[in-house]
């Protein structure tokens, strides 16, 4: 009697455990990918472009088949041809969430955010998600100044280097400086800059020009090189090609770049360069996402997020 009482516990028990075990491959089966819409202004070819696509690959690989990305190159600042593409990722490609990395796309995809409130839309760069009011609108930066205040310090003890080999005098110790546009973050990037080389040599002076572009080779390598001719001897910018880095190279200038080393098409004159990694806030928001919590509307990550980086230092160039 107690053995048949036995057996039918035991099969009960078996039972509930397929179950369980049916109820967990059931979940695994139908855990949901988070699809990532990506918005680029510009293609492969620039660096910034090439910082956040160089991340999403890091993404991919850390999350597997938990996010599947998506991307449109190549569109610029009029807002319906931004509308558009994000319209495609969201209907054509079922993404939950959109990531816009151009400033001028922030009109756009504070629109569709209102268009399309299940939808997570998250813009690089921009300023009023915080005032916007939408829950599902939200701006991303990283505290880059740090960055270029210690590429800086690099730039001025590479000028002092210069002065004490009498290449310059100390009162030659001018830097040029390659701005895309008269922006309050291209502004903040070049005075801290110029603060970074000042603390080290005080006697450095710096002349700084727009080409109103992002990227625009010609226009920055022609720049750099007025710069140059006017009597910078050390380029820095905020700009996204080589057009500025070549034109050092082709002058033997020392040249501080922007988002990616330079020193493999300036090897004799590429020095360092600052960068914004978005690795640590994309894994932040495809978390955030997949779970359905909220994230901030406003995050801005630092050297303590890992967030602003420093590329290697090319130590032929770099003083010592």
């Amino acid at each position: 009697m107690s053995n048949r009482y036995l057996l039918t516990a035991l099969t009960a028990l078996f039972s509930i455990a397929l179950m369980f075990i049916g109820t967990k491959c059931s979940q695994k089966k139908t855990a949901e990918t988070v699809k990532i819409g990506f918005v680029y202004n510009a293609d492969r070819a620039t660096a910034y472009t090439i910082n956040f696509f160089r991340t999403q690959t890091e993404l991919e690989d850390t999350f597997g088949d938990k996010v599947k990305v998506y991307s449109k190159y190549n569109i610029g600042e009029d807002v319906s041809d931004c509308e558009r593409a994000i319209e495609a990722l969201i209907q054509e490609n079922g993404c939950r969430l959109i990531f816009c990395v151009s400033y001028g796309h922030g009109k756009a995809a504070k629109n569709m955010a209102q268009k399309y409130p299940n939808v997570q839309f998250c813009h690089a760069t921009g300023t009023n998600a915080h005032t916007a009011g939408i829950e599902n609108f939200h701006n991303a930066f990283a505290s880059i100044y740090q960055g270029r205040y210690l590429a800086g310090v690099a730039a001025g003890l590479k000028l002092n280097e210069m002065i004490e080999e009498g290449k310059i005098t100390a009162e030659q110790a001018k830097i040029g400086y390659v701005g895309a546009f008269p922006y309050a973050e291209v502004k903040s990037g070049y005075t801290s800059f110029f603060l970074g080389a000042r603390s080290v040599c005080p006697s450095a002076t710096m002349d700084v020009t727009y080409t109103n572009s992002w990227f625009d080779i010609a226009l920055e390598r022609e720049a750099a090189l007025n710069l140059i001719n006017s009597g910078c001897v050390l380029i820095s910018q905020h700009a996204d090609s080589e057009g500025a880095p070549k034109a050092c190279e082709e002058r033997g200038v020392p040249n501080v770049a922007y988002n990616i080393s330079t020193i493999s098409m300036g090897p004799t004159t590429a020095l360092i360069s600052s960068k914004i990694d978005w690795a640590p806030y994309f894994k932040l928001i495809i978390d955030a996402t997949s779970k359905g919590e909220s994230f901030d509307a406003d995050w801005c990550g630092d050297f303590g997020t890992g967030s602003v980086q420093l590329t290697e230092l090319n130590e032929k160039v770099a003083a010592e």
